[in-house]
């Protein structure tokens, strides 16, 4: 097992080279728009999990996930030389690409809290003339002034 630190620091590597290599030197078109986000790598060196994401031309086309992956599946072994040129590891580890969620999931939570928003409001715009249901203050009164009468009476009639 290497050290954690050490594979961290491969695995940024790893990143910076693929996102320079898919940017200036592999020629596929379908690369355009796909954004390494992540790289992890195994503790003993051998594997490397590329993370990516992938936009749409404009705003309101969807993006090509599946021209991506071929994309990178197909420059797989030429991203995996440049690894093993730039990093100058004994033994360069395995590409593998994964399509990142993260985006995805971020926008599922955005609609998740936007309905919590709404329903917060819901319940602000009920409760704004609503009244309680018991006594203005529901909570008992404390005993003291009570104890202190009681106190004084016993007090005299001790004495008296």
């Amino acid at each position: 097992m290497a050290d954690p630190a050490r594979a961290r620091k491969l695995a940024k590597r790893i990143s910076q080279i693929v996102a320079s290599a898919i940017e200036h030197e592999v020629k596929d078109t379908r690369l355009d728009y796909v954004t390494i986000t992540d790289t992890k790598v195994t503790g003993d060196l051998h594997d490397a999990t590329v993370y990516y994401t992938v936009l749409g031309e404009k705003l309101d086309t969807p993006p090509d996930f599946a021209g991506a992956a071929a994309a990178l599946e197909s420059a797989r072994g030429m991203l995996r030389t440049k690894v093993g040129q730039g990093t100058g590891v004994r033994y360069t580890p395995t590409l593998t690409f994964v399509a990142d969620t993260i985006p995805e999931e971020s926008k599922r939570i955005e609609d998740l809290l936007a309905k919590a928003r709404e329903a917060d409001a819901e319940v602000a715009r009920r409760s704004a003339g609503a009244q309680h249901a018991g006594e203005a203050d529901p909570y008992k009164a404390p005993r003291e002034a009570e104890d202190a009468e009681d106190d004084e009476f016993a007090e005299e009639e001790s004495r008296g």
